[in-house]
């Protein structure tokens, strides 16, 4: 019996061991890979330099999210010259300067190459959907893990900031870096609503017919879910502060950290999952801080709301959850209902307008086309991919009619868009447009809210009513890109940074 226990303890001990001398190396080798890259842009006394490291694999996307990464690095670089900012990236088909340059032409934001540096991935696919066609939260969960593990092994920077939502990142930073660890999450990877989907066996994005239409499949993925809000809780507890764009997502970031499951917690203290526990903060997050992301709209503020055409215009990254088959079902809905859009001389025209990152969206845009052949709408739907930002300004100056039928849509950056170009937005009756951005502006409406097709046609039938200055009052003065400073800075990111 002894002997075996003496086994068992060796199989234990010597992976540790193992762990330990590779964090040891690790760390004392860091200060090689920093001067190279700190020397790669010219830096000199590199010893006085403290870095910033975002990780955002999807950096060159062009979205919403990718806005808050260049917005938050661009301010950093005119407050904190003497910072240097580092993204880690996936985009590895993309160079430095194309980089830069793409930013600049998708959201006009000039960043200085001198404090800016890429480490990139050639993991990304690991945190691909089609990489987890099956269990593909927890898949992309532990493939960010993988990500992470490459990124540290590259450089271990002095404050590691998530952008993009991977927080199960956290854990790998915290054991192999052990440095201050931030995150602006624009969405929660499982929320209470997934969870009442499944539950009630509603199908979605997040819950295919196959599951929902099946009561052990779904009793099956109610169990997996429990276990992964279980590790998600704990992964937003190992940061040292949190960031989120909206109120819905705070109450939902706000609950998940307050999560407790008596049964698990039992479980990790019988078994040797307590380690988990070792990367728990001294003082995890009691709650996140609502951070708006930047929308620069003076420039759309200017543009004139006489002369618009009958143009009804989405702008959104061809990704699942964005439904964008709903809006070209809802536009059909319209035209049946009132056939004379459809003769009238001035004839409405739906344009989709979004961001392609992958094969899986591209794939995804061709099946958008087939529905709109299949619903005889394709002579009124124009698909445009990938558009610049000068393409797309022109799309909201000449539009009159703003669409998003995203369900829980964490903020909506595009809506606000919509809002300072004086395109009325019409939205999903949840997530951030229903609680933060398509508000009431001195108690009169500013857009419309939906949920079927039915009721998004009616709202595209009444929608030219609402006069348009209510809207692009609220987006100029709410979703600034001053304002999204402030909260950044509010944040307390700079106490992690230099602390000693």
């Amino acid at each position: 019996m002894g002997n075996i226990q003496a086994v068992l303890s060796l199989v234990f001990l010597f992976p540790c061991l193992l762990l330990v001398v590779y964090i040891w190396n690790l760390r004392s080798t860091n200060a090689q890979r920093r001067t190279a890259i700190l020397k790669q842009l010219g830096v000199e006394h590199v010893e006085r330099k403290r870095i910033v490291a975002f990780f955002h694999p999807y950096c060159n996307a062009g979205g919403g999210g990718e806005r808050v990464l260049w917005t938050a690095i661009a301010a950093l670089q005119r407050t904190e010259p003497d910072v240097i900012n580092v993204v880690y990236s996936g985009d590895t088909d993309a160079s430095k300067s194309e980089i830069i340059s793409k930013v600049k032409s998708r959201f006009d934001i000039t960043l200085d190459p001198s404090t800016l540096a890429f480490v990139f991935l050639t993991s990304r696919s690991m945190v691909e959907d089609a990489t987890w066609p099956r269990f593909t939260l927890l898949g992309q969960s532990i493939g960010s893990m993988y990500v992470a593990w490459e990124a540290i092994s590259k450089l271990v920077p002095d404050l590691f900031i998530d952008t993009m939502g991977y927080a199960f990142t956290f854990h790998v930073v915290a054991l192999l870096a052990s440095i201050p660890i931030g995150a602006y999450v624009h969405y929660p990877t499982i929320s209470t609503n997934m969870l009442r989907r499944v539950r009630s066996r509603q199908s979605g994005p997040t819950n295919t017919d196959s599951i929902s239409s099946s009561s052990f499949l779904s009793q099956g993925k109610l169990v997996y879910y429990r276990f992964f809000m279980y590790y998600y809780a704990m992964s937003l507890r190992t940061a040292d502060f949190l960031m989120v764009n909206s109120s819905w997502t705070k109450s939902h970031i706000d609950s998940i950290l307050q999560h407790s499951d008596p049964t698990l917690d039992l479980l990790h203290l019988l078994t040797p999952l307590v380690l988990f526990r070792i990367f728990r903060t001294a003082t995890p997050p009691q709650s996140a801080r609502i951070v708006y992301p930047p929308c620069d709209t003076r420039e759309m503020a200017q543009l004139p709301l006489e002369g618009r055409e009958r143009i009804i215009l989405s702008i959104a990254q061809f990704r699942p959850e964005k439904d964008h088959p709903a809006q070209l079902r809802a536009f059909n809905k319209l035209l049946q209902l009132h056939p004379e859009y459809a003769t009238s001389p001035d004839q409405l025209k739906l344009v989709l307008v979004g961001g392609s990152r992958n094969s899986s969206d591209a794939a995804r845009v061709e099946s958008l086309r087939q529905l709109a052949k299949g619903l005889g709408i394709e002579e009124r739907v124009q698909i445009v991919v990938n558009a610049s930002y000068p393409e797309m300004f022109t799309w909201l100056s000449r539009a009159s009619i703003g669409l998003s039928t995203m369900i829980d849509e964490h903020f909506g950056i595009n809506i606000v868009e919509f809002m300072a170009a004086g395109v009325i937005p019409v939205a999903h009756a949840s997530g951030g447009p229903l609680k933060d951005i398509v508000v009431p502006l001195d108690g009169r409406m500013t857009g419309y809210h939906a949920n079927t097709s039915e009721e998004f046609a009616l709202a595209l039938h009444t929608i030219l009513t609402l006069p348009n200055k209510r809207a692009r009052t609220v987006a100029i003065t709410k979703f600034s890109e001053a304002e999204f400073e402030k909260g950044w800075n509010a944040s307390g990111w700079r106490a992690y940074l230099f602390s000693p």
